[in-house]
């Protein structure tokens, strides 16, 4: 099966698809070998590891694309990958999803903000007109179906922040309308909430936790309920990286001063498991069959 036909089918199952989010090829490994089915790739996890920089549009439609190509060919489970608002207008939203079928993505987040965005749980966010947003969803689907009808496109929306929850909904409607497969509403203040925007939406519905990070604008509801309130999908976009800042940190704080870790197992990962998650016993096996000057080990 397909994967984007795979995520397009636990989409529509509506059962609060857990998607972590991945800002490279490791994360997006351990993410796969914890089990889950899908992920998406985390454009504020992008900005902040290969740049150093908040989420509010400093990396290039070029480098998302490779940094996500990497991603994707580094596990089998389908992963969605961040359009940002489509690098420009409806004809160059249809470039870029072209291109990210090509690089054999699942699916899309595609969002409503003005360019440059910013991370949907900060402050000082403006939307476009909603009638703008429709025409670049249907110019997103006239690509996808022509490559590939089962490309699941995420229409995400932040009118909560702007105008409210009715807006919002408003927005959801029409953008599921204009072709989208799975309507993003960005920041809901409340489980009353979301279960007035997925009663109103006719479409499945995905929302966003920062689960153990704080600041986040959408209360932490657990994964049963949000699958009981009938949520399609629930990304959980900057946890791993989060955890991976929070590892480092201690690892450093334990060697700084001219000390080191010794014993400290619990810091770090296993030097076997880290080979074994990175393919090492593959390439080996390779270089046995292949290079005629093959020292074992």
């Amino acid at each position: 099966m397909k994967k984007t036909t795979r995520l397009k089918q636990l989409v529509q199952e509506r059962k609060a698809l857990v998607c972590p989010g991945a800002h490279d090829a490791i994360s997006a490994k351990l993410i796969e070998r914890a089990g889950f089915k899908a992920l998406q790739v985390s454009g504020f996890g992008l900005s902040a590891t290969y740049l150093g920089l908040p989420d509010m549009a400093f990396l290039s439609f070029s480098e998302v694309l490779q940094f996500s190509k990497n991603i994707i060919d580094s596990v089998d489970i389908p992963v969605m990958v961040d359009a940002d608002t489509g690098y420009g207008n409806a004809v160059n939203a249809m470039h870029v999803t072209r291109e990210f079928i090509k690089v054999g993505a699942a699916g899309m987040n595609i969002e409503d903000q003005l360019f440059p965005k910013r991370c949907g749980h900060l402050e000082g966010k403006r939307i476009v007109p909603m009638e703008e947003m429709v025409l670049k969803i249907r110019a997103c689907r006239k690509a996808g179906d022509e490559l590939d009808p089962d490309f699941v496109i995420n229409a995400r929306t932040d009118a909560i922040a702007v105008a409210g929850v009715e807006e919002a909904i408003r927005r959801g409607n029409a953008y599921a309308e204009a072709g989208a497969d799975l309507i993003f509403i960005e920041a809901p203040r409340s489980v009353e909430q979301i279960r007035h925007v997925i009663e109103s939406i006719d479409a499945p519905v995905s929302i966003n936790l920062m689960d153990a990070v704080v600041g986040g604008k959408t209360p932490l509801i657990s994964i049963d309920t949000l699958r009981e309130l009938g949520v399609a999908r629930v990304s959980i976009p900057v946890g791993p990286l989060f955890a991976a800042v929070r590892g480092m940190m201690d690892y450093l704080d334990a060697i700084k001063g001219d000390r080191i870790a010794e014993g400290r197992t619990d810091l770090v990962a296993d030097f076997g498991f880290f080979k074994e998650l990175v393919g090492f016993p593959k390439y080996r096996e390779l270089e046995k069959e292949y290079l005629p000057d093959f020292i074992p080990e």
